[in-house]
């Protein structure tokens, strides 16, 4: 049985990760609490916001060390995709180190306003459970300054000026840049991939 736990990181997006949950027939846990955050198969970290706030919010939490040793599947959301990088431009703040790379600002152009946000595409790089259902070409809904460079994590990419990792996966972590709970059928189709590694 799916035991979902989502960490409560203050995000502005936990209700409607919630929602999307609700949605699926799936309950989710929204906790601080180490103990429910291993025993549970799916951990998600969500975020919004500023990395460097996020993460003291973890530190503050007693998170940090807990998170990086998590062994279930664990999917970050938006910014909580970034933290899962060694560090951020956004604040020059060290993250949680668990992918490799630095996660940095979108360079600003006259045509493509930072943020990005709104819907674009994604495009596959690679094989991943999480696609199972999912077009390459599919549209989600994007909200960020920041984001990860194309690495051999890079499972799926999208162009904004510069092309970066919207979708990112090594081991039991794995991350998307956009939200899949406001991104439709695609995106609920990705949360559930996910609830079923």
């Amino acid at each position: 049985m799916t035991r979902l736990a989502i960490i409560d990181s203050g995000g502005a997006n936990i209700a409607s990760l919630q929602f999307a949950m609700q949605r699926l027939g799936v309950p989710a846990d929204l906790t601080t609490d180490p103990e429910r955050l291993c025993s549970a198969t799916h951990v998600i970290l969500p975020g919004v916001g500023a990395a460097a706030d996020c993460m003291a919010r973890l530190h503050g939490a007693g998170l940090v060390d807990t998170i990086r040793s998590l062994q279930q599947p664990l999917l970050g959301i938006c910014v909580g995709m970034q933290l899962l990088f060694e560090s951020s431009e956004e604040g020059d703040v060290p993250c949680l180190g668990m992918l490799p790379g630095r996660v940095r600002r979108f360079t600003g152009r006259n045509d493509l306003p930072v943020p990005h946000m709104g819907w674009n595409q994604l495009e596959f790089d690679r094989a991943s459970p999480l696609l199972d259902g999912v077009e390459s070409g599919d549209y989600v809904y994007f909200v960020h300054s920041y984001a990860a460079p194309v690495s051999d994590l890079t499972v799926a990419t999208t162009r904004y000026g510069d092309t970066f990792s919207s979708i990112v996966q090594h081991g039991n972590v794995h991350g998307a840049q956009f939200h899949p709970e406001r991104s439709a059928s695609a995106g609920a189709r990705l949360l559930r991939n996910f609830l079923q590694l």
